[in-house]
Order: C-alpha cells, then structure tokens, then sequence
C-alpha cells in the first residue's frame, strides 16, 4: 500500500514538474518576439529625429523599417525548413545572436559615422536575417511542445499576447532612449537578444526528432506540395488576411507617429504613450482571444471574419475627423479588431498543419506577414503626400477584399 501511495505521489509530482517546465518554456518562447518586435516597432516613434539627426527623407527613414522586413521575407522559408529539419532551437539561437549582432553594427555606425544611414540600413539587414530565424520558428515549436489542440491555441494566444505586448512597449521604450541619446534604441537591442538567448538555453528543452522522423528532401517537398493542394485554399487565404493586417497595423503606426509630431507637436515619452493606445487594445483583444478560441475552429474563423470587418469600418471613419482624441479612439478599435484576428489566425494554421511540415507552413507565414509589415510605411508614406483620404479609403478596400477571403476561403468544418 505504502508503495503503491509512493508510486502515485512520485507520479503527481513528475508531472507538476513537467507543467511546471511547460509554463516557463512558453515564457521563454514568449521572449523572442517581444524581442524581435521591440527590434523593430521600437524605431517607429524615433523615425521623425532619424530624418533631423541623418538628414533623410520620410520614405528614406520608413526603409529602416523596410529593409528589416524584406530580408526576413526571403530567409523565413528557409529558416522554416532547417528548423524542420535540424531542430527548432538550433535554428533560433544563432538567429538571436546574429540579431544581436545587427544591432551594434547599427548603434555603432549612428555613433561613429557622420554618413551613417547606409551601414545602419546594412545592420538592419542584419537583424532582418536574425528575426527570420527567430520568430516565425516560435508558432511551430508551441505546436511540438504540446500535444492537446486547447493547449495550443491558449500558448500561441500567450505568444501573441507577447508580440503585441511588445508594440505596446515599443513606443515607450524607444521614444524614452532616444530622449537621452537618439540612437540609443540600437544599442539597447542587443541587450534584450542576450536575455531571450539565455532563456532559451536553460528554460526550453524542444522534443528532440529521432532520425526516422526526418523526411528525406525529395518527399519533404512532395509532402509541402501535397498540403498545398489539398489545403492550399484556406491557407492562401490566412497567409493574405495576415499580410494586409500587418500593412494596415504598421502603416497607421507609421502615420500616426508622423502626425503626432507634425500636427500636435507631441514628442519623446508622451508620443510614445500616444502611440501606445491602440497597441495596449491589440494586446489585451489578443490575449482574451487566445484564451477564449480554446480549439474551436469555426469560433476562430468569425472572430477574424468580425475582426477584419471591425479594422474595415474603422479605417474608414478615419476620413471624417482630424480631432487628436477622435483619431485615437478610432486607431484603439483598429487595434481591437487586428487583435483578435491574428491568434486565431495563429492558432487556425498552427493546428491545421502536421508537425513534419509546420515549421515551413508557418514560416511562409510569417513571411507574408513581414511583406505587410515592410510595405506598410512606405506606401502610407507615399500617400501621405498624396491624400490622406485616398490613403484611408484604399486601405478599407484592401480589408473588405480581407474579409471576403476570410468568409470564403476559411472554412473550418472541412477537415484542415
């Protein structure tokens, strides 16, 4: 009897300490894109001093921005499929560290060169070839560590919960850095890379392939087409919905972070707590979302169906007024209906996909999303000069063809 009690207590307890592992793995996870998007959003409220400080023009100064992106556009493919094939972690450490690495080239071209902005573009690029094998490996590695569809939804809704987290504080942070040296957002960078290489190392033991489970190259790419034949509807439609989401989200962002030193003459700190408004809705929209979808598909596709309809109406009455206070209410339903949008988003591809092949679905993924999140600046730049009007209006035509997609493509009763 004694043994048997011991037996049981000792198997209660190595389960404790497995969940225990879990929580503090996706914790650590959680740090890599709060990290990557610290590396990135926290430039937005600083973009106005880079033109005054190097010189530049408003769309020279929103390819910081761009540059980031479109590197990790084309390596995230590639990170996708070596973390298939090589392991998760052994792909995301060195991306972290090249990240890190990015980021000094930066600081230290900002601080020593008087002709500094081409050697930080190449620091940027840098950094653009660390986040791609960084972030995106994060949705397929929730996926491996749990095996319960409830549980996954809940850790991507926490993952995304991170990345918005880190919007929030992006602004903040960065405007707060660069008000004691305006290149400072740079260097602090790598200060963040070393913290989640860390966490990473010590908190996250990925489930280790045996050699049997690893596909030859040939039927790896078979397989990779065969899903994109049999699934390939719904899953061009994600990857879209996700890249005008991140254009719509980065370009408002560029935008406002404009006009809030154009128009209101807000600077430093207080337009970063500005800024950071409709970013905090995001982040709790995601967050409640993530925890609510449990593994419900056909709830996930109308929370991003009403999400997409929300960003579109709201897009839209931003032509009606200027007012500071009106913009900023309407920007935090903006951030409401993206945030709801993206973990079920997340969670819709993240389940719908093997684990042999999700590292490169999902990295295509993301790689869409950087395609948003690199044209969105520009672009809002361009229009900016041209009207503010054609520029709402073009992009409540982009969202409704978004909504169109998600109503049509999506379809969850099928079997994903």
């Amino acid at each position: 009897m004694e043994y048997t009690k011991t037996l049981s207590y000792n198997k209660q307890q190595k389960k404790k300490h497995k969940e225990t592992g879990k929580r503090w793995a996706i914790v650590s996870i959680s740090s890599i894109p709060l990290v990557m998007t610290l590396g990135n959003s926290m430039l937005i409220p600083v973009l106005p001093t880079f033109e005054k400080e190097l010189g530049i023009s408003a769309f020279q100064s929103s390819m910081i921005i761009t540059v980031y992106s479109i590197v990790a556009i084309f390596l995230i493919p590639l990170a996708g499929y070596l973390s298939d094939r090589i392991g998760r972690k052994k792909v995301i450490i060195p991306s972290l560290i090249i990240a890190a690495i990015g980021g000094l080239i930066s600081g230290w071209a900002s601080w020593q060169l008087a002709e500094a902005y081409w050697v930080i573009l190449i620091g940027r690029i840098l950094q653009g070839v660390g986040a791609a094998g960084a972030a995106p490996i994060v949705l397929p590695l929730v996926g491996d560590l749990f095996k319960n569809e409830e549980d996954v939804s809940s850790s991507l809704g926490i993952i995304e919960t991170s990345n918005t987290l880190g919007k929030v504080l992006s602004p903040i942070l960065g405007a707060f850095l660069a008000g004691f040296i305006w290149f400072l957002p740079f260097l602090a960078f790598p200060a963040f890379c070393l913290i989640s290489i860390v966490l990473m190392i010590f908190l996250v033991k990925s489930p280790n392939k045996k050699k049997n489970e690893v596909m030859p190259f040939k039927q790896f790419l078979y397989a990779i087409k065969m899903i994109f034949k049999e699934k390939g509807r719904w899953i061009y439609g994600i990857f879209i919905i996700g890249c005008i989401l991140m254009y719509v989200l980065f370009g408002v962002l560029f935008y406002l972070s404009s006009i809030l030193e154009d128009q209101y003459d807000i600077h430093g700190v207080s337009k970063g707590l500005v800024l950071a408004i409709p970013l905090a809705a995001l982040c709790l929209s995601s967050f409640i979302t993530g925890k609510k979808i449990n593994k419900n598909k056909v709830l996930m596709k109308w929370v991003t169906f009403f999400g997409i309809v929300l960003v579109a109406v709201t897009t839209f009455i931003l032509t009606l007024s200027v007012n500071l206070w009106f913009l900023l209410t309407v920007f935090f339903f903006c951030g409401v209906g993206i945030g709801v949008s993206l973990p079920s988003l997340d969670a819709l591809l993240t389940e719908g996909i093997e684990k042999e092949e999700r590292g490169t679905i999902t990295s295509i993924y993301s790689s869409m999303r950087f395609v948003g999140v690199a044209i969105g600046p520009p672009v809002f730049a361009l229009l900016m000069k041209v009207s503010t009007n054609i520029m709402f209006y073009s992009t409540t035509a982009i969202c409704i063809i978004s909504g169109i997609i998600a109503l049509f493509a999506i379809k969850p009763k099928q079997k994903t």
